[in-house]
């Protein structure tokens, strides 16, 4: 019984990394547009990955040649913690 809830709330988390993954995606090919800043969707995205991008961006000088490199820090990041994740609750089932 434990073992399932455990299996559930691994399976959860995972699911939330891998999304906010694809926020962080969305978010960084939006900045390429341009897209209108007072869209509710725009707001949304930003609102949701800026935290994480200066959190990033206070330990690391993340502009090179005009680009901020933030979005693929933090897509690395979340890519090792997804595979550590996955490792380490399989290995405990």
């Amino acid at each position: 019984m434990i073992d399932s809830l455990i299996v559930a709330f691994a399976s959860i988390f995972l699911s939330i990394l891998s999304l906010y993954k694809w926020v962080i995606i969305i978010s960084a090919l939006l900045s390429w547009i341009q897209p209108d800043p007072y869209n509710p969707i725009v707001q949304m995205l930003y609102r949701l990955t800026e935290p994480a991008y200066a959190f990033i961006r206070r330990f690391i000088p993340t502009v090179f040649g005009g680009m901020d490199m933030a979005p693929l820090i933090l897509i690395f990041g979340i890519q090792f913690l997804e595979i550590f994740f996955q490792n380490l609750f399989s290995s405990i089932m």
